[in-house]
Order: C-alpha cells, then structure tokens, then sequence
C-alpha cells in the first residue's frame, strides 16, 4: 500500500476512535446523572459493563459513519484535497453531532421514560405541536447536560484537526486503484460485521435483548446499550410474531383469555375513570402505610382522604411506560411489551374494552383531555376504541387557562368535566390529567401557597390533587354524582424520591382505587393483593353487570372467585411477569430470569438452580400467555 493511502486510512482509524472515546464518555455521563436509577456496584463492574456496551457501540457508529468511511477510501485522486478534507470534516461531526446528541437527550429523557431512546418516540411526538417549546424547557431545565454536550464537541472538534491528511498525488495509480480496492473490500466486510454486532455466522444481528446477556440486573442493560443503537435498532421493526410454545388447551385453562362474570344490577351505575399523568404510588401516603419508608411525605392528602371511603390496590403496576400505554391498558386491558401495541401495525383494529361494553349497554360514553386535539395519540385511539364524544383543548374554547405547553390546567380542566358530564345517563366518562406533566409547573396563583417537595414532581402532584378535590366537591351537586362509580390510576411512574421506588417492578407502581358514594356497591377497603391497570376494564364490566364473555388479560378485582393473576409490563428490552411466587424476565423466546416476588429489585436470580414444579408451569404459563397475546394483536381477535 502506498504511504498516500496509508495515512488516509490511519486519519480514518484516529477520527473512528474519537467517535468511540466520547461515545464511552457519554456512557459514563449517562450513568453519572442517572445513577440513582442505574446500580452498579463497583467500579469495575462499571467497566465490564462499558466494554460489553462497545459492541452495542459499534453498531451505532458504524451505522452513522458508514458513509464518511465510504468517502474516505473511495479511489479519487482528490482525496488529501483540503476542499475535500473539509467536506469530510462537516460531514463526520453534522451526522455525529446529530447521533451523539440522542445520546445525551436520553440523559433527561430516560429519568421519565425507564428506558434508552427508541423510535416509539417519533409516535409520540408526531402527535404533538409543542415540542420547541418543550426541548428549550428541558434545556433550562438541565443546563448541565447540554454544557457537558458543547464541551465535549469542542473537544472533539480540536482531537479532530491534531491529525492532518497532507496534500498529495499518486504517483502509481494502477497500484493506487488495486490498493484502495483491497482497503475498500476488508474495510466493508469489517463495517458489515460490525454493523451486525460480531462476525460469527448468526441468523440475526444483535438487538435490545442481547445486552442483558452482561448484566446482573435488568436495569444495567440501559446502560450497556446506547440511545443511537437503540433508536436505529427498532425503526422499521416489528416485535410481533406468531409463535407456539403451548397447546390451545393449556392456553384456555391456566391463561383464561375470555372472563365470564354475573353480577346482577338492578340499575346501571355511571363510570367515571381518571387516569392522572404521572401519578405514581410513591406519592399517596395511603398507598404507602405498609412500606416502611423513613420519613414518608405524601403529596395527595385529597386522595388519601378518599381513600379512607374507597377499595384501594396497595401493590399495583402499571402495563406500560407511556402515557398512551396507560390509556390501551386501563381502558382496553391491552398491556404495552417491548414494543407498544399502540403504535405498532396491529393498533387499528376492533377491540372489545370498558367503551364498547358501555356503548353495548347503552352508556353516554366520552374521554376528556386539556391538551390540544390528537395529543399524545388519545383522539386517534379514542376513536378506534369507539368514545361517542372527546374533549380537548378546543371544545374547552378558552386558551387563558392554557399552561403554554401542553394542556389547559388541571383545575378549571376538572370543574369542566365534572360540570359537562352527565347530561345523558347512564355514561362512562374517562378524563386525563396533564398538569403533572414535564415541566412540572403549576399556575402562578399558587406559587406560594402550594408547597413545593425534593423533587420537581411534587408540586404539580399537589396541584392536581387539590383539583381532584375541588372536582368533588362539584361533583357532590350534581344530580348523577350518588349512583356513580369513580376509578383513579396513574398511566404510568415518574420522577423517583425514595429507594424503595427504585426497584426494578417499583417503577411500575401506581395507585389503584375504586369509589362510590353508593353503599350498594361496597367498594371499600385495602387489598395487598397483586393488582394492574388491565384488571380495571374486567373489573368495570363486572360492577356494571356485564354478564356475557369479555377478552381479558386482567381479572376482575372484585369477583370474589380468587382468579390467578398474571402481572405484565416491559423494561422496553423484555417483558416482565408476576405469576404466582415469582417474577419471570422473558426476551420473547426464553424465560432469562426468575426472583422470587419479593425481590423487586430483581437482585437474586433464580434461574441457574433447580426449578421447583411452580417454577416450572410459571415458565410455561409466560410463554402461553404471550403466545396467547401475539396471537390474538396479529390476527385481530382482540373483540
């Protein structure tokens, strides 16, 4: 190889090995603001983890840079040109720049979504038209991340230029052409390979999934993988496959995907469901008597009063990690896996849930959220659960109560729906909060009066709390208020205080409480049992008096008939079961943990040792029931 293409092709290692350097120091970033949430228990597993992450790394950066490395040995005789150099230069740190910076959104993004980057999020945000706003939000918010960003850039941009390519010509080029094509082949079969994750005949290349291969907690997987790969990783793709790993029979016996309930009613009670945004269990000092936490503050004394009179779920979770994950899930009992239901091909389709049931009976059914029509995708899959009416920013028609990102505030939000529902009974009404929403604000005229907490959450948490009372207190007049059922869950967790909520299975867990000032119905009491947001719909249907079959995953709360429950979410890489005594992990094909249900944190896997019977038909029982739920999402039985 001539000297003229060898120092082309050390420049293209040297500027190959920057991307590499800052990538690892992103990871360390991402840890050093994330650590609470991410436990690592020494420094040297913090590097087994880093180096196990260069695989994952490799993947990213090949994928990025796979053209600046074609433009850097292609065989032209302008190569060493400083035009051309410049054009290379702009080129690595445009894409680079713009691949690294997912790296640090993550930073903040993942302390509200438990999960690296992936393009869910582009469904998420094709709904919303106030993203500027949210992204210079986010800036002032966590000025620290984006200072770390432009240092490191700065940085880079002069490791950069240390090394120059020295103009020249070839002075062989039949020699110039052979050598930069045999460069070009074993430089391409490398990038292919690397690209794939490893160079050993494999029928697939490496994903999400396999970074839990390293770890001894699921949730060091965020951290060996990086936001670029797993963004490029899931665009396009599509988790749901048919599979077989049990017989129908075994299905319809220890699964139950049909439910039968017969609960007599002499009149049919209102529904009104109240998903609030980012309610978590941490929050309600009601949900928390048994938790022995130090010094517990709770930021809800409406809804721990309320809970006084209610039948609460003290050990529930949530089936999702977004928002419109908690709607498919409390709703339509459809939980979210590593990849959303909601977002994926099969999301169009007709789907029994709580709102066609209502509708089947004759229920006035309607959802209700402040933001702007089609937010968060609510309208659009509103409509596909069949909701007669929805009520957004528009038909609110009065933009002064507007918080100026994303949704009119909770409290004249709440006196709206308490005041516009009930004109035709019996009706099921669903509202969803967004005051407690990023950026956690709350309106000026509560500034000193509503206490602020540790973390940025808790303020907007009292501030919807305080409008969920004074929706009571509106709702108490109204006519419809004393035969109606009331339900209030979270969609999903967020900002985390106490080290309790950071267990792994904690990070799902929500309140869960049904109310009715009607005695006739008994909704009072505390249950430790094992409870989640798709055991609302079964549970609704039940209390309404809905006596024919409904498609359920969940299982109705109240039904006395000690049904077994199966406890689903997903960490985004692999799926999470509660069933029985034990909590199973689960990559879609094997069972890759088991801890026993007392362990949370999932610290002690019990999968290397002998599996007990229980372990066993556990194992079976994971696989038929997500045989059962690919099956029924991809051939559209879900009604």
């Amino acid at each position: 190889m001539n000297n003229w293409r060898r120092q082309e092709l050390v420049a293209l290692i040297y500027r190959l090995f920057l991307v590499f350097f800052f990538y690892q120091t992103a990871r360390l970033l991402f840890w050093f603001f994330n650590s609470d949430l991410i436990k690592v228990n020494s420094i040297s597993e913090y590097f087994s983890l880093a180096y196990y992450g260069t695989a994952f790394d490799t993947t990213a950066i090949l994928y990025t840079n796979a053209v600046f490395i074609l433009f850097s040995i292609l065989p032209l005789t302008i190569n060493t040109k400083k035009s051309y150099q410049k054009f290379l230069f702009y080129w690595y740190f445009i894409t680079n720049g713009i691949a690294f910076s997912m790296n640090f959104g993550d930073i903040i993004y993942f302390r509200f979504s438990q999960a690296r980057l992936t393009s869910a999020a582009l469904e998420v945000g094709k709904n919303e038209d106030n993203l500027g706003k949210v992204f210079f939000n986010a800036l002032l918010q966590h000025p620290f991340v984006f200072i770390w960003f432009i240092i490191i850039l700065v940085v880079w941009v002069f490791l950069y230029k240390k090394v120059k390519i020295q103009e020249n010509k070839p002075t062989n080029r039949i020699v110039y052409f052979v050598s930069s094509l045999v460069s070009l082949c074993v430089i391409a079969t490398l990038t292919v390979g690397g690209i794939r994750g490893d160079f050993k005949h494999s029928t697939r290349p490496i994903n999400l999934v396999d970074a839990n291969k390293h770890v001894t907690n699921p949730q060091q997987a965020n951290l060996v993988l990086n936001s670029v790969f797993s963004f490029l990783r899931t665009i396009n793709t599509n988790n749901f496959k048919l599979v077989h790993y049990v017989s129908e029979d075994f299905i319809q016996k220890e699964i139950k995907p049909y439910k039968l309930y017969q609960n007599e009613v002499e009149q049919k009670p209102n529904v009104v469901i109240f998903i609030m945004e980012s309610f978590a269990k941490e929050y309600s000092g009601a949900f928390n008597k048994n938790t022995d936490i130090k010094d517990f503050v709770s930021y809800t004394p409406f809804v721990d009063s309320l809970a006084n009179e209610s039948l609460i779920f003290t050990n529930a979770f949530a089936n999702g990690r977004q928002s419109i994950h908690g709607m498919s899930s409390v709703l339509a009992g459809i939980p979210s896996l590593t990849d959303a239901f909601t977002s994926s091909p099969y999301s169009n389709q007709k789907i029994q849930s709580i709102v066609s049931v209502c509708n089947e009976m004759g229920y006035d059914t309607s959802f209700y959220h402040g933001a702007p029509n089609g937010s968060m995708g609510f309208q659009g899959f509103g409509n596909i659960l069949g909701f007669k009416h929805y009520y957004g920013k528009n038909e609110y028609n009065n933009d002064d109560d507007f918080d100026g990102i994303w949704a009119i505030w909770d409290e004249p939000f709440f006196q709206y729906f308490a005041k516009n529902i009930g004109k035709k009974q019996p009706f099921m009404a669903t509202l969803f909060s967004a005051s407690s929403h990023d950026p956690f604000k709350i309106p000026e005229k509560y500034q000193n009066t509503i206490k602020p907490g540790p973390l940025q959450i808790h303020a907007p948490i009292r501030y919807t709390d305080y409008a969920l009372k004074k929706f009571f207190e509106t709702a108490k007049k109204q006519p419809w208020y004393n035969n109606t059922i009331f339900v209030i869950t979270a969609d999903h967790t967020n900002q985390i205080q106490y080290p309790e909520y950071l267990k792994t299975m904690n990070r799902f867990a929500i309140p869960i409480l049904f109310f009715s000032p009607n005695p006739k119905y008994n909704l009072k009491g505390v249950d430790a049992s094992f409870a989640q947001q798709i055991d609302i719909y079964p549970t609704l249907a039940d209390l309404i008096g809905y006596n024919k079959k409904i498609r359920s995953w969940g299982r109705s709360l109240i039904s006395g008939t000690n049904e077994n429950y199966i406890i689903v979410n997903s960490d985004s890489i692999q799926e999470q079961m509660i069933i029985g005594n034990f909590i199973y992990t689960f990559n879609g094909k094997d069972v890759t943990g088991i801890y026993d249900k007392t362990d949370l944190a999932l610290s002690k896997n019990l999968i290397h040792k002998k599996l007990t019977d229980e372990q066993k038909l556990g194992i079976e029982k994971v696989k038929g029931w997500y045989q059962d739920y690919m099956e029924r999402v991809i051939n559209r039985k879900l009604y």
